[in-house]
C-alpha cells in the first residue's frame, strides 16, 4: 500500500525518529508522510459505514550499528505510536564492535479509530527496561524500509 525508504547511513539520537526521504505513497490518502520527515500519519478512514476502526501493518526493516567511537552494548529500534514505543515490536543486537550492521524487522499491528489519525515512526530506543543499564546515546541505521499495509 505504501512504502517510505532511507538509503544512506543516519545517525539516531536516543528517543528519536529516523528520517525517511522516499516514498511510494498511498494512493487513496490512508497513509501520509512529509518529506524528509521520519513520521508517518495513519489515518482512521472507514470503506465501510458500520466500521469503527482502520488497521495498518507497519513493518520497518533495516541495518543498525553502533558509529565509530560507540561503547559496545546492547542497541535498539521499534515502532513508536504517538511517540511511545511498542515494546513487542523492539528489535535489540548487541554487535561486539563500532560499525558492525546487524539488520533488524520490527513490525506492529495498529488499529485507529474511526476519524482519528496516529503518528507512527521508527525510533532509536533503549534496549533494556532495566533504569541501571545506561543506552547508547546515538546509533547508526542504514538501508531503512517502512512497509504500511492496510489490513482491516
Amino acid at each position: 500500500m505504501a512504502e517510505f525508504t532511507y538509503n544512506p547511513v543516519q545517525s539516531v539520537l536516543l528517543n528519536q525518529a529516523a528520517i525517511l526521504n522516499t516514498s511510494i505513497r498511498c494512493p487513496k490518502g490512508y497513509v501520509l508522510h512529509e518529506e524528509e520527515s521520519g513520521i508517518l500519519i495513519l489515518r482512521g478512514i472507514v470503506n465501510n459505514p458500520c466500521g469503527s476502526f482502520a488497521r495498518y501493518q507497519v513493518t520497518a526493516n533495516g541495518n543498525i550499528a553502533l558509529p565509530e567511537g560507540g561503547t559496545v552494548g546492547p542497541i535498539a529500534v521499534a515502532l513508536t505510536v504517538g511517540g511511545e514505543p511498542r515494546l513487542t515490536s523492539r528489535a535489540i543486537v548487541t554487535p561486539a564492535a563500532a560499525e558492525e550492521y546487524f539488520n533488524v524487522t520490527s513490525t506492529a499491528f495498529i488499529t485507529v479509530p474511526k476519524g482519528c489519525c496516529f503518528n507512527v515512526s521508527l525510533r532509536h530506543v533503549a534496549a533494556s527496561d532495566d533504569p541501571t543499564v545506561t543506552p547508547s546515546p546515538v546509533i547508526n541505521i542504514q538501508n531503512l524500509n517502512v512497509d504500511v499495509q492496510r489490513v482491516a
